[in-house]
């Protein structure tokens, strides 16, 4: 069987999960590899060798950045200086972006194989990267169907593999049963809350979620909320905020499980970012939100050339759901955007009809095909041998 050494660096919780599926495919098909990198604790589990923790890249921002920018620059270039000493068969960046794309550039230039995984969102901002995405990658694998025409120009060699997170939901035993697990009464409704799962996001969103939970409930006694913690971090921080000025309202502060959170809720209010994605795919009505520094939204802003920022309404190509964005974002706004789902029966029906052709649209078994298109590449540069 062939040994191979693949290299992978994911920033993020996302990318963490895309990379631990990856290597457990990768894994059946030569089971002699080794894998190292960097990755969260789903790497770690399915075989990766962490050169450094995961939340070392887990920065989010324009602003936020520049005072880790020294710290990551520095990381970045131990990685190269490592693998050019130590050349693995391939190198796979999953997601970041920002961090990745010079890695990859440089490991290219040594004549290294490299894969990126996921394309970053030329198709909202910073188009011109399709150069710099064919300077620094061999293969680029996309997540979404409409992303490959982005990439005509440059002719960059790119495979829709379909997204994991399909795959794992049509899979997942523990969604049925999702409103059992939580003991709820079928009388009741159920809101989940999701602020994020960085420090900075609960900082911004956590207290305009619950302080429109609030008011959800004094509207509606009938409904509990159900807030997932991504970490042990983030449940101390969100315990504190309940603790000190939300200990009247009904919620249960959950460890994890934020899938089953969502496929137990009725209504989901929900931080703009990977979660929509997951929130799409269990086909549930949400109202997204977001707040961020201040100088950051203004560049962010100026740089988007899409009319929407969450990843169902980009998905579908118009406005299944709200978007509450910076100033906007008030208790007042979310609630009455909450209350509306609660109420109309028939735009739920349609965004239930929407999201369910999203879902089947996504879902192709994407490890598998992630897999399939790294292998081809690989025999094609003559690592591995032709059957």
């Amino acid at each position: 069987m062939t040994a191979l050494r693949i290299a992978l660096v994911a920033g993020e919780a996302s990318g963490d999960i895309l990379g631990s599926g990856l290597i457990s495919e990768l894994s059946k098909r030569f089971p002699n590899s080794t894998f190292e990198g960097i990755g969260g604790d789903l790497m770690i589990a399915a075989g990766l060798v962490s050169r450094a923790p995961m939340e070392r890249l887990s920065v989010m921002g324009l602003v936020e950045v520049l005072s880790r920018l020294p710290e990551l620059l520095s990381l970045r270039k131990s990685l190269v200086q490592h693998w050019l000493k130590n050349p693995p068969d391939v190198f796979i960046g999953i997601d970041a972006p920002d961090f990745t794309l010079e890695l990859e550039r440089r490991l290219k230039e040594a004549g290294i194989t490299t894969v990126h995984y996921v394309s970053p969102s030329v198709w909202a901002w910073k188009a011109k990267r399709i150069y710099k995405i064919k300077e620094a990658v061999d293969l680029l694998l996309a997540l979404f169907p409409f992303e490959a025409q982005h990439y005509e120009k440059t002719q960059q060699r790119i495979s829709f593999v379909g997204h994991p997170l399909a795959d794992a939901i049509a899979n997942d035993p523990k969604i049925p049963i999702a409103r059992d697990t939580f003991q709820l009464a079928s009388t009741q409704r159920v809101i989940g809350v999701l602020p994020g799962s960085r420090s900075s996001e609960i900082r911004y969103l956590a207290r305009p979620f619950l302080e429109a939970a609030r008011l959800l409930w004094q509207h509606n006694n009938d409904l509990v909320f159900l807030l997932p913690a991504a970490n042990d971090k983030r449940y101390e921080q969100l315990q504190r905020l309940i603790d000190e000025s939300f200990s009247d309202l009904p919620v249960q502060l959950i460890m994890g499980r934020s899938r089953e959170v969502m496929a137990a809720s009725d209504v989901i209010l929900i931080a703009s970012g990977t979660a929509t994605l997951e929130a799409t795919l269990l086909k549930k009505p949400m109202v997204v939100g977001y707040k961020m520094a201040g100088l950051t939204y203004a560049i962010f802003s100026r740089m988007l050339k899409t009319p929407y920022v969450s990843l169902p309404n980009i998905l579908a190509g118009e406005a299944l759901v709200p978007e509450v964005l910076q100033k906007e974002l008030t208790p007042e706004r979310l609630c009455a955007e909450v209350e509306h789902w609660l109420d109309s029966s028939t735009d739920k029906h349609y965004v239930v009809e929407r999201f369910s052709a999203i879902f089947e649209q996504l879902h192709k078994n994407a490890d598998q095909q992630a897999a399939d298109a790294i292998e081809l590449l690989m025999k094609e540069k003559g690592i591995l041998p032709h059957a």
